[in-house]
């Protein structure tokens, strides 16, 4: 199927699919409810789909419009609040809408019960809609035209005093948003995440299955220890000394599924990685995980930018495909990260020439070690806006993260230089730095000298925080609004492992494929191959990751025995299976909540899950991981050696 082809089907599904995506601000006060519903269904008992339907409302609170005027309804919600004893704001998933309380002597009765009512109380509220007085419409508000005059309300259920008011504009610790996370999922942005969530997922599948035939398959969650990769969960057996795994990423079962003829897999699959407190981590993560027999890099790219293409929020700037390629090499050389921030420039550029002469001591035996360099970074209006205490928090990430010296050269106004260096630098040497840094007045030049392995990655971190200084300072960089997706190719196959450099452990993961023209270096000079492995970014982001796997199982069993050092016979299974016919497959896994909270802007992903662990992976609403008694942890054959009182304390949420 050609490219062309696949983009008309596409189009043709969204056509007849149904979708609304709605921002968190539309949520409470759009001026189309959240999902559409036919008018003409006004009682419960008749609703055979839509918003209300099988319910004991006939509308949401958010629906309802001036087309509904006349008309009698059945609200339920939340008080959101009650104003001057007149009028009673109820919330429910859809929006706000006014009730307006009834001041006649004759209904004191129900006026007294609406003036008794709290916050955040459940209620039923039963009345006819009607238009608001002249003036008072509210165009901040969905139902702005309308009001309900109550004939009658029930108290389904009051509420205590809580900790935080339900409105946005409410700050709240996220320590406390997590304790109490039932009451934080009440809020409008809260709601917008999780069902455009749900939204962007229903139209996945409906991509991959009916478009593309993928099938839907669960894999086991309780598994076995994995060679390689990230710390995994043990949970133990009724077995003595035997224990399961949870699967850091169903990666095994879906090659299995592979070789068992199935083509084309996918699933919505729960993900276990024992990371400890690294940043904006989950201990339990979901992917988009894939797997396609008979394909090749290319079409795996490819279904990936349609899948995005047609499951992509309508509220935001549509997609253009192809996304953008580039090597791994090219952006270790222009972003010194394999995964770029491509919405801004600030490349790294090779001022080694501008040096080659110098007499700048620390420059000089920079440049005769094997593999030196100089280069440099120009932070446009860095000198204009940045701060002194600016550059040197620059100078000290360098000192401290790199073990590296960092130097600076502001460029003034009047083109003169503020940096050690320019005194011992000549005109000439001055003048080719600017030219080929294109740096001007008002910019910032932060230089590094040393082995591209080190000097690329710390311009690589300055850059990005520089960025962040210059937007702390409201000069605009990165754009939240665009979505540049790339994808990066040809990463090396093994990298040397930071505690032994002289042992080699997979870039990725021990089962993704050489480059084909690299095959026979596998054999002589590994640490040179690439691997058939891409990533895909988004906004400086890696929000998925693929390989070709290997689908041999002697050169699987080379890889794992002869150049990881790994025992092949935790991989019996899959040895087994690949000498059994395995056809040619390769797959890829997005990782759904940090493609969510990049759509929608949160600053965690966190904010996109529902019920997430904390910082240091507690549950702080449940108080999990719990402690278990003696007695019954006897039938798993476990005993607990406390830990130090000192170290428990350390470990305290």
């Amino acid at each position: 199927m050609t490219r062309n082809t696949s983009q008309a089907l596409v189009k043709r599904a969204k056509r007849r699919a149904f979708s609304v995506t709605l921002t968190p601000q539309q949520v409470y006060s759009s001026k189309a409810p959240l999902f559409s519903t036919s008018t003409s269904f006004r009682h419960a008992a008749s609703f055979t789909s839509g918003q209300s339907s099988l319910s004991i409302r006939s509308h949401a609170c958010g629906e309802l419009r001036s087309i509904h005027i006349g008309e009698e309804v059945t609200l339920c919600g939340w008080v959101q609040y009650l104003r001057q004893d007149l009028f009673v704001i109820l919330r429910d998933f859809s929006g706000l809408v006014q009730v307006l309380v009834p001041q006649d002597e004759s209904k004191h009765e129900l006026k007294n019960a609406f003036c008794r009512l709290s916050a955040e109380s459940v209620i039923m509220v039963k009345g006819r809609v009607r238009p608001r007085p002249a003036g008072q419409e509210n165009k901040n508000m969905s139902t702005g035209e309308i009001e309900v005059c109550a004939e009658s309300m029930e108290v389904l259920n009051t509420c205590r005093k809580l900790p935080f008011e339900i409105k946005d504009f409410v700050k709240k610790s996220e320590a406390l948003r997590m304790q109490y996370r039932y009451l934080d999922l009440r809020s409008s942005q809260m709601q917008y995440n999780l069902r455009l969530r749900s939204q962007l997922v229903m139209k996945m599948r409906e991509y991959l299955c009916n478009l593309h035939g993928f099938v839907d398959v669960e894999t086991p969650t309780l598994f076995k220890r994995t060679p390689g990769g990230a710390k995994e969960f043990v949970v133990p057996s009724g077995e003595a000394g035997k224990f399961y795994c949870l699967p850091q990423s169903p990666q095994q079962f879906k090659q299995l599924l592979m070789v068992a003829g199935l083509d084309r897999y996918f699933q919505l699959a729960r993900c276990y990685r024992d990371e400890g407190s690294k940043p904006d981590r989950q201990p339990e993560f979901t992917q988009v995980d894939i797997e396609m027999s008979f394909v090749e890099q290319a079409g795996i790219r490819a279904l990936i930018e349609g899948l995005l293409q047609y499951s992509w929020p309508e509220d935001k700037q549509p997609l253009s495909i192809p996304f953008p390629c580039m090597t791994y090499e090219e952006a270790m050389r222009d972003y010194g990260v394999d995964k770029p921030d491509t919405r801004f420039g600030m490349k790294l550029v090779d001022v080694t020439e501008t040096f080659q002469d110098t007499q700048i001591e620390f420059i000089r035996e920079a440049i005769i070690q094997p593999g030196g360099c100089v280069q440099a970074i120009c932070v446009s209006e860095g000198a204009k806006h940045l701060k002194g205490k600016d550059v040197e928090l620059l100078q000290q990430t360098a000192k401290t993260q790199f073990n590296q010296e960092v130097s600076s050269v502001l460029v003034r106004a009047d083109g003169s230089w503020k940096s050690p260096l320019g005194r011992l630098m000549s005109d000439t040497a001055r003048q080719h730095l600017l030219w080929t840094t294109n740096a001007t007045t008002g910019d910032l030049l932060l230089i590094a000298a040393g082995t591209q392995e080190r000097v690329r990655p710390l311009l690589g971190k300055l850059r990005l925080q520089s960025a962040e200084m210059l937007e702390g300072y409201g000069v605009a960089v990165r754009e939240p609004s665009i979505f540049r997706f790339l994808w990066v190719v040809d990463f090396p196959l093994f990298l040397p492992k930071e505690d032994d450099p002289g042992q080699l452990e997979s870039a990725h993961h021990p089962f993704t494929a050489p480059v084909p023209e690299d095959t026979h270096l596998l054999y002589t000079q590994p640490s040179k191959v690439r691997g058939q492995h891409y990533d895909l970014v988004l906004n400086g982001c890696e929000i998925g990751g693929g390989s070709i796997r290997i689908h041999n199982s002697g050169q699987q069993l080379y890889v794992l025995e002869k150049i990881l050092k790994e025992d092949p016979s935790l991989l019996s299974h899959l040895l087994e299976a690949l000498d059994s016919g395995a056809p040619p497959h390769g797959g890829i896994a997005l990782g759904l909540d940090r493609l969510v909270s990049i759509i929608v802007g949160a600053p965690s992903i966190r904010d996109v899950i529902a019920f997430p662990k904390s910082f240091k992976g507690y549950d702080l609403m449940s108080h999990a991981p719990d402690s278990v008694s003696e007695e019954e942890l006897k039938p798993y054959h476990i005993s607990v050696v406390w830990p130090s009182v000192d170290s428990r304390e350390d470990k305290q949420p």
